[in-house]
Formats: C-alpha cells, structure tokens, sequence
C-alpha cells in the first residue's frame, strides 16, 4: 500500500467534533507541535508546551491562512519515501492511536537523543490517524485495547454494535489495520502487563515491539522509540536489497537462458567460445554468435554485434541470433539470409539509426571449404600448423544490416585445408588500448598476439582465455565494449 499522500493541512479533532475544544481556563493547546505545524491544527495532548516548543515554532514558521509548511525540514525537493527513511532525523514525530486522550496520561514526557523533546500526535481512532499520518511521522504508538473498527464503517470511530469489547472479533484488527495503513513506518504496540502475550503476538504480526502501558517511563520510551525506527529502517533496507537480489538472480538466469547452446551433434569440428558484456554486473550485451550443424553434414557458425550496450541491444541481439538459426535450418544462406536478418532488425528495433554488423561462414561436409558472408564486420582469423595466423579476404564486405535498402552480400569461397583452426570476434576484441594512450590493439595487433599464443602451443579454451586476459591488461582494465569470440578446430 503507498504511503500517504502529504495533505496541506490536517483538521484538528476539535474542528471535526470527535474530541473536546479545550475550555478558556485550561490555557491553549498542549500538544507538542510538530515541525512546520502550527499547533491549533492537532488534537490536544496532555503534553506541555516548552520553551524549546516556542523556539521550534519560530524557526519553523507555517502560514495560518493556508496551513502551508514554510520551514526547511521537509522540503519539496525530497520524495516522501526519502523524508520517511532518511537517516538520523533531527527532530522525531511521534502519532499515538489510543481511543481515550482526555483520560489519565500514558504517554510521558519524551526527549530524543539530542536532549530534544519527541513530538507527539494524538488520534481516537483510524480515521484521525490517517488524516496525521504525515511523511514526519517516524513512530505510531499503537495502544491495544482500542476498539476494532465495525466491518460496516471501516475506519469509523471504533464503536461498533456488539463489538466493542472486541468479543468475537480479531484482537489485533486493528493492528492489522495499521501496518497496511503505514508499511514504512516504525509501530510499538502498548498493553497492559497482565496481558504480555496479546504483545507478543503484536510482534509477529508486524510490530517492531510492545511495551506495558501502566509501566511507562520517559527514557523506556524515548529509547524504545528510537530503537523501533531504527529497526525499521533496517528492516527496509534488507528487504530492499534481498528484493534486489532476487531480481538480479532471475536476470541472470533470464541471461543464462538466452546465450546460445551449439547445435554441432556429428560434427568433427572442436568448438570454443568466450563472452564477455561490456555492461557491469550483466551477463548478455549486445554481441552475438550462433554454430548449427544441419542435416547435410554442413556446419555453420555466426557472430554479430548490435550498436550500443543496452538492454535494448542486447535484446535485439537475441532476435537476431534466434532469427539466424531458424532461417539457417530452414536451409536460408548468404545473401538470401542476411536480406532476410535485415528485415528482422528493421522490424525490431527502437530506432532507425540502430544496426548491426554480422560475419557468417558456412564449412563444407569434408571441412575443406568455407563459404564466407561479411556485413560490415571484421573478418575471420584463419590459422594452420605451419602457416602464420591470417586474416581471412574482405574486398567483398558488404554493409552493415539496417543500414542501406536492397544492400547485397557476397558469398566468398575460401579454402581451409585439411587441419585449421577459424576465429570469429567481435571488435571489443581489437578495439581494446594498447596502454595509456589512444592506440589500439587493431587487427594487426590481436593476429600477432595470437600468432605468439599459438607458438606457445596455446589452442581451444586455452587460447581464447589467453587471449581476452591479454587484450583485457593491454588495455589496463575492464574493456568498455562487448566481447564474444568463437572458435572452431579441425584436426587431421
């Protein structure tokens, strides 16, 4: 239930006629003011007003024609969850819900921390206390023994036909009642020292503690009253971050979920991957990469990125790689395919201005030959025994998809060999800074590190570990782009 909404001025009891006018020889009103409040806008208090009350008065003014709180301690620019749980309040506000305000005084007189006195606002029942639940209120002394609202006129004055000793009806209604009313607030829960177990039960219900009313003394109180807030600020805290990390535990697994499982059942060929979110603390960014076998005997493997690094990219990213796959065991291929992946990402993304680069390969039943697509992304790293590590033709790099209309893609034939192994990367891979300054690791650089790596009889998971580690301290730290690399052997 939110919290209620901050009303410009609250009507006094007195004005609605649910409690007493204070008579001419009594004085005025003794209710300890709250700051910002004037105070013949509340119910009287048997509280007396202090010296200390009169100062607090002036250097919180509130104009008396609109009730409009004029001072600073609750300001407009702070939101009402952050006044309710803003750490070590300066003055405490406390709202004490009991039927009988006019009878003997359970409520001492109450100093905080500070030596400052505890305000105090007094309701009859809960149609008074939700009309004082104010953002300042910390605490709601909550006093057992009212008298559970009639089901008939909930929130009513409480004295309802036949229920007003509360026989038959849930003693702790009312309690209930409360903690829905204000579920950011601090509640202690007052009863009689004969009855510790109705307390008891106050606490399990949601109240953060009980005490005996007839055993009340001003430091038992004021201290009960700040440990009550304190825990429940407390409280609020660890449920915020346990609901936090039970988001992020679920984003994980949504994450987990949708990074690809190869489909390469009867393949000859060794596959390896490493991936790697340019966004901190998530497991998917915009980067993508795919290997499906068909029933042909033909292996093909892909590798995408999507612009940017949000959400957003990391979710189209996943359409387009789910797209991919389907129109590949379709038997789509080359430029036929990567037309059709346009008009997905046309169709799925936020913005005209997004597109994605893509490199596609298709290898041979006999793992010879390697039919090669680029969109607009860098281009494979071929690699033998005895043969330096190379990078794969580019002449015939076609646009990025999304970018231009009928755009074409041409299908390269590349020869293999009978043991190789084929890199497929995005550019965080080479787009990484070779130390303090602006240069960057490049093409160039990454097929020389991996020619070293190589010569250090680096292969498989090994290598690609290697090789995101170094790029990773090449550029003195985490890389701010998304990284995927893909690997696939083929041994004699």
């Amino acid at each position: 239930m939110p919290v209620p909404v901050p009303r410009p001025r609250a009507i006094p009891a007195v004005e609605c006629g649910q409690a007493p006018a204070a008579s001419p020889d009594r004085g005025p009103s003794t209710e300890q003011a709250p700051s910002g409040t004037h105070p013949a806008e509340h119910p009287a208090t048997r509280h007396e007003k202090t010296p200390e009350n009169a100062t607090e008065k002036r250097e919180n003014p509130t104009d008396t024609r609109t009730g409009t709180h004029t001072g600073t301690d609750a300001g407009p620019d702070r939101s009402p969850r952050d006044r309710t749980e803003s750490a070590a309040p300066t003055n405490l506000t406390v709202l004490l819900i009991e039927d009988d305000p006019a009878g003997s005084p359970i409520v001492p007189d109450l100093i905080d921390q500070a030596g400052k006195p505890i305000r105090v606002r007094t309701a009859r029942n809960l149609t008074e206390a939700e009309r004082l639940l104010t953002d300042d209120v910390h605490c709601i002394l909550l006093d057992l023994a009212l008298s559970a609202p009639s089901p008939a006129r909930p929130g009513g004055d409480g004295t309802a036909d036949g229920e007003g000793d509360g026989e038959g009806a849930d003693e702790l209604a009312v309690l209930r009642h409360v903690l829905e009313l204000a579920p950011r607030h601090a509640v202690l829960a007052l009863t009689s020292s004969s009855d510790a177990e109705r307390g008891a039960e106050a606490v399990a219900v949601g109240a953060q503690d009980y005490l005996f009313r007839d055993e009340l003394d001003g430091r038992l109180l004021s201290r009960a009253i700040r440990y009550a807030v304190e825990r429940k600020r407390s409280d609020s805290a660890e449920r915020r971050l346990a609901e936090g990390r039970l988001r992020a535990q679920e984003n994980r697994r949504l994450e987990r979920g949708l990074l690809p499982t190869p489909l390469l059942a009867g393949s000859p060929l060794r596959f390896a991957a490493r991936y790697r979110p340019g966004r901190s603390r998530a497991l998917l960014g915009g980067d993508f990469y795919d290997v499906v076998r068909t029933p042909d005997g033909t292996v093909h493997a892909m590798i995408g990125d999507v612009c940017g690094h949000g959400p957003d990219e990391a979710a189209l990213g996943v359409e387009l790689r789910i797209a991919w796959r389907a129109l590949t065991l379709a038997g789509l291929c080359g430029d036929e395919l990567l037309g059709t992946l346009q008009q997905v990402l046309e169709h799925e993304r936020s913005d005209d201005e997004i597109f994605a680069t893509l490199c596609a390969v298709d290898i041979s039943p006999d793992g010879r030959r390697a039919g090669l697509c680029l969109a607009g992304h860098p281009s494979p790293l071929l690699a033998a025994p005895g043969v330096p590590a190379r990078l794969l033709p580019y002449d015939n790099n076609g646009p990025a998809l999304g970018l231009l209309q009928g755009a074409r893609w041409p299908r390269m034939q590349v020869e293999l060999g009978a043991e190789w192994s084929l890199m497929l990367y995005t550019d965080g891979l080479i787009e990484g800074h070779v130390g303090e300054g602006r240069e960057r690791l490049g093409q160039d650089g990454m097929v020389e590190m991996v020619r070293r790596q190589r010569s250090e009889g680096l292969d498989g998971e090994e290598l690609l570990r290697a090789a995101v580690n170094e790029v990773r301290r090449l550029n003195g730290g985490e890389l701010a782009d998304d990284l995927a690399v893909v690997l696939l052997d083929r041994t004699a």
